[in-house]
């Protein structure tokens, strides 16, 4: 539906204004945002995945098991997920990424196009934004629908949400909540719609609670300067924002449930790193105001070069109201300078830097900015004297942002087509009057349409592209993920045993991807005892532990009952040596079941620093031998030790042409297996005639290496391992372990003897029988995360204990059974205050009701239509 039909519909009164600017911004918003991607030859019309950090790593995979959840496929349910971390808690993950109402969509889909429906999802929040900006437009203040239309597109299409959110889909139901919220705060001040206004709240902060903080302050702001220009007494003037914040507190109250839970989780959660904020040069800060300008770490406040001079012009259109000018002109610039301030950074952000980008309210300055260029715009197109006042400052703007690196000489091309484009289009809408109007509002409409189109679609298609040159990206479902599918489904046998994705993973949340149940598991919410765990068990991660990876490892394959474990070759998307076409492979041993018993006495102390004897602690036997090694250079001499912020022995890449190589040497038990532990070193590492162990760490602790499997020891007991670093790097004391497997053998015979002889389990339960006469500690292959409660047999459930990181319950010798319950926490405190705002909900929409009804004036009987003759007194009667 194009321009002239809507028209032809607006005009006929089909279509209201409101309606017809916000079918309009949506369908700018998807034909350019579809055009950018085009352009960039981005997925899904080009080869260029859009997978880029976490949509590849979190946000697609999350999705694919909310599809297997809505479809009766996932292990778990709403409150544990048993396919990641060997079971995490999933609502507050729910409530993190997957609690928008248009997260649904996915159901919708075949599970083999979850990167088309995320696709699909994206674009239509984004339109949905638009078409929620041009409705608040509107309802701020009547005029042009076509140009609440273009501005709901400028919004939608901002920096924040092209550069930041695309990839981030759960920030833009910010994006839509900020208008809607600026749409409640329009209602409590005339006293309209409070129930409405309260839903609307509580879908905000359901949907994401984070962003819907920052557009709550961003509506709260508007509405006390709307109030401001009102001009309505003080006392009315209390009385809205009385009625503002009483919506807000019941809306959040019924967003509790959810809101509570991730709050409890994210303290529970492995501690990210703590960043300090430092603004960014103020010529960067401008630069974002300009197309085609990206940086992951500055405040993406582009709007469109029309939005961006209109709200320039506003200091300066005469036609405007000086109280209007005022107002809107020092909120957007006082909400511009919080964003370079630490104190009201961290008010924006609750109180915490965020890791990552930290101008996460970025989209607030553009939503302020483009109200600001509609109230600019509703008085009238501006005069010459405000037209050239913020060309002038346009100039001036362009002239601080060429001095940063962000802006690029294509970048200038653009800003000159745009900023033709924007005056003269507002130009000829101020010449088009007489007999000429209608083609010269037409000639305007098509410069100022063309204009934004152009430009917003080239800053969308350079954002895409510099995103994949300055992030992780991570290949959409294909034959190698269908075929690690196909492997898991094969193999599985949940819960008898676990199925694990394998070492060789194509995302970090390969479990929730492709099928099967494992370690793997990257999320905000990642559990500090998981992380832990893993980590001293020789485990390796990315994104500073909050992101664990497979352990390919027999003893630690029997402590967490690992049956089955897929090996596939590494993923060509990420160029580790890969090869396309291989096959996954499936091996498979005989393990424990998921619960286990172990002595009264068993060590319940902290872990040490060898993950071998600490693997060992967990599975109760004594398997390894941890020899003395000998690390040398490629020079043959001892390298320099570590002291105690850098343990270890230091090993660096030998020299350019160099045929020798830094080397391990030990002795081992002949036909042992030999593992390298080695968390901090990047490279690679060989046994003679073994398989090449890879290793993945960086300087800045954001990954370390997992233990690698190296091969059996030689009949001579000599040991002598080649190392390949592809930078400085570490060895620890006690980096090799040679595993014998005959007593390992023998630990898992005596484990399956005397474990459970069957488990069930089920969304948040977990249950085993034990053979008669059971006692010791009953061990659960599962993290000891916050809200487990269990019970031995028929006694009540107590806070569960914990054995080295992993589920624990005592047992007295006559209980058969051990079950235990898993209750989110901050569940029953979220419940408790959303019944109460509910409740509270209830009687005030009752008692305004019942307010209504005395309040309103008697309605006079209807005249009678029908004339009837008066009845005659009866006499007589009884």
């Amino acid at each position: 539906m194009d321009r002239s039909t809507l028209s032809t519909a607006v005009s006929s009164g089909h279509f209201s204004p409101k309606k017809a600017a916000a079918l309009l911004a949506a369908v700018i918003t998807v034909t350019a945002f579809c055009a950018a991607d085009a352009v960039a030859r981005s997925y899904p019309f080009g080869p260029r995945t859009r997978s880029v950090n976490d949509l590849g790593n979190q946000y697609v995979p999350f999705h694919a098991h909310l599809w297997d959840l809505l479809h009766g496929r996932a292990d778990g349910g709403l409150f544990i997920n048993w396919q990641s971390g060997f079971g995490s808690s999933f609502l507050p993950d729910l409530g993190t990424y997957l609690s928008s109402p248009f997260a649904l969509l996915v159901a919708v889909f075949p599970r083999d196009e979850i990167d088309l429906a995320v696709y699909v999802i994206t674009v239509l929040k984004t339109a949905s934004a638009g078409a929620a900006m041009a409705w608040l437009l509107l309802s701020l203040r009547p005029g042009r629908w076509w140009g609440a239309g273009l501005l709901g597109a400028s919004y939608a299409l901002c920096g924040w949400s092209v550069a930041v959110a695309s990839y981030n889909p759960m920030w833009l139901d910010g994006l839509v909540a900020l208008p809607l919220l600026c749409l409640v705060g329009e209602w409590a001040q005339h006293g309209r719609r409070p129930l409405l206004g309260v839903v609307i709240v509580a879908l905000a902060w359901i949907a994401n609670f984070y962003t819907a903080y920052m557009a709550t302050i961003a509506a709260g702001l508007v509405l006390l300067l709307r109030l401001w220009l009102s001009g309505l007494p003080t006392r009315r003037r209390l009385q809205a924002v009385g009625r503002g914040a009483v919506t807000v507190l019941l809306g959040v109250g019924l967003a509790a449930p959810l809101v509570t839970v991730v709050y409890f989780g994210t303290k529970h959660a492995h501690p990210g790193r703590a960043v300090q904020f430092a603004p960014v040069p103020t010529e960067d800060l401008l630069a974002r105001l300009l197309p085609t300008t990206y940086s992951f770490g500055s405040p993406a406040v582009y709007v469109g070069t029309t939005a961006l001079l209109l709200a320039l012009c506003l200091p300066f259109h005469r036609a405007v109201p000086r109280r209007v000018r005022v107002g809107w002109t020092l909120l957007v610039a006082g909400v511009a300078l919080s964003l370079q301030w630490g104190p009201t950074h961290l008010v924006w952000h609750a109180f915490a830097t965020p890791q990552g980008s930290v101008y996460r309210q970025a989209f607030v300055l553009c939503a302020l900015l483009v109200i600001a260029a509609w109230q600019a715009l509703s008085y009238g197109p501006p005069d010459r004297r405000a037209l050239g006042a913020a060309a002038g400052l346009l100039v001036l703007i362009s002239a601080a942002a060429s001095r940063s690196a962000l802006v690029h000489p294509v970048g200038w091309a653009v800003l000159l087509l745009a900023v033709v484009g924007a005056l003269g289009g507002l130009v000829l809408l101020r010449r088009a009057e007489g007999p000429r109007r209608t083609v010269l509002a037409g000639l305007a409409v098509v410069l100022l349409f063309g204009g934004q189109f152009g430009e917003t679609a080239a800053t969308s298609a350079v954002a895409t592209r510099l995103r994949l040159g300055h992030m992780d990206d991570y290949a959409p479902w294909g034959a190698r993920q269908e075929a690690q599918a196909v492997a898991i489904a094969q193999a599985d046998d949940w819960p008898r045993y676990r199925t694990d994705p394998g070492r060789e993973q194509t995302v970090g949340n390969d479990p929730m991807l492709v099928g099967g149940e494992g370690a793997q598991y990257y999320s905000s919410l990642t559990s500090d005892v998981l992380s832990r765990t893993l980590t001293a068990l020789g485990g390796g991660w990315t994104s500073r532990g909050r992101s664990p990876q497979s352990l390919d490892n027999d003893v630690t394959d029997a402590i967490f009952s690992i049956g089955a474990r897929v090996h596939s070759p590494p993923d060509p998307h990420q160029n580790w040596f890969a090869q396309d076409g291989t096959v996954p492979t499936v091996s498979r041993q005989d393990v424990p079941p998921l619960v286990t018993l172990r002595p009264s006495g068993a060590s319940s102390t902290g872990f040490g620093p060898s993950p071998y004897r600490n693997q060992e602690l967990l599975l109760g036997a004594r398997v390894y031998t941890v020899p003395r090694s000998t690390v040398r250079t490629a020079t043959g001499k001892p390298p320099r030790a570590g002291d105690a912020a850098h343990p270890g022995m230091l090993v660096t890449a030998p020299a350019p042409g160099s045929e020798r190589k830094p080397t391990i040497t030990a002795r081992c038990p002949a036909g042992s297996e030999v593992y390298l532990w080695a968390p901090h070193f990047s490279g690679t590492a060989q046994l003679p005639d073994g398989p090449t162990g890879r290793f993945r760490s960086d300087a800045r602790v954001t990954k370390i290496a997992a233990m690698q499997r190296l091969g059996r020891t030689p009949a001579s007991g000599h040991l002598t391992i080649e190392l390949t670093p592809d930078r400085p790097g570490r060895v620890p004391d006690g980096a090799v372990g040679c595993l014998d497997t005959a007593r390992l053998h023998d630990a898992v015979a005596q484990l399956r003897t005397t474990g459970a002889t069957h488990v069930t389990v089920s969304d948040s339960t977990i249950r085993a029988e034990l053979p008669a006469g059971s006692r010791g500690i009953a061990v659960v292959a599962a993290p000891r995360i916050a809200g487990w409660r269990c019970a031995a047999g028929d006694a009540a459930a107590v806070p569960a204990r914990q054995f080295h990181g992993l589920i624990a319950v005592p047992l007295d010798g006559t209980s058969t059974t051990v079950s235990c319950t898993f209750h989110p926490p901050g569940l029953r405190l979220g419940t408790t205050v959303g019944a109460v705002s509910l409740l509270a909900l209830i009687l005030l929409g009752a008692l305004t009701a019942v307010r209504r009804r005395r309040a309103a004036p008697p309605q006079p009987p209807a005249p009678s239509t029908t004339t009837t003759r008066p009845r005659e007194p009866v006499t007589g009667a009884l």
